[in-house]
């Protein structure tokens, strides 16, 4: 309950936030803070750790109804994801954690394990259509997540919706007229 609370004012306020104002926040007192986490320091750890955790995308990909059609899947699983990134992006952000080594479970194990979680998820929602793809759920999801992920930013073009990035990674490049 107190991390989240806390992740909106550190995205808000970084780690100029106040434990008075986390306090306030979660409806506790100050002190409370204090006997779950030794410092301020570990609660920032905390949040950062629950900002990398895959958690909430897993079951915002879990909740997918797979009775729709593949692209309005994707397009769901493609908000949801950007979602995720996006808040670990302001958290880290907020943090002053641009770039080099970050903390918590990022590299090794934990972010493999992440990314197999989101890949699994992904690839459940892929199964009901598994006789049609050219590749397995499970290859098709990393490709999927790799695309989403590393989107190339275009000077004067918008980003792609996550309708649009679902359209080119389903049909392709390609228009229909093209031969």
């Amino acid at each position: 309950m107190i991390v989240q609370a806390a992740i909106p004012l550190l995205t808000e306020y970084g780690s100029a936030v106040t434990t008075a104002k986390i306090a306030r926040a979660a409806g506790i007192g100050e002190g409370t803070i204090f006997r779950v986490f030794a410092d301020k320091e570990e609660l920032l750890q905390a949040c950062v750790t629950e900002a990398l955790s895959p958690d909430h995308a897993v079951r915002e990909l879990d909740a997918i109804d797979v009775s729709q059609p593949l692209p309005d899947r994707l397009a769901e699983a493609a908000e949801a994801l950007q979602a995720h990134m996006d808040r670990l992006g302001a958290i880290m952000g907020s943090l002053g954690h641009h770039g080099g080594k970050h903390p918590g479970t990022v590299r090794g194990a934990g972010r493999e394990e992440s990314t197999s979680r989101v890949r699994a998820a992904l690839a459940d929602l892929l199964e009901p259509e598994k006789d049609s793809l050219r590749r397995p759920p499970e290859q098709i999801a990393a490709l999927f997540v790799g695309l989403l992920f590393t989107q190339p930013r275009t000077d004067g073009e918008p980003d792609l919706t996550p309708r649009e990035l679902v359209e080119v990674f389903l049909g392709g490049a390609l228009t229909g007229s093209a031969s």
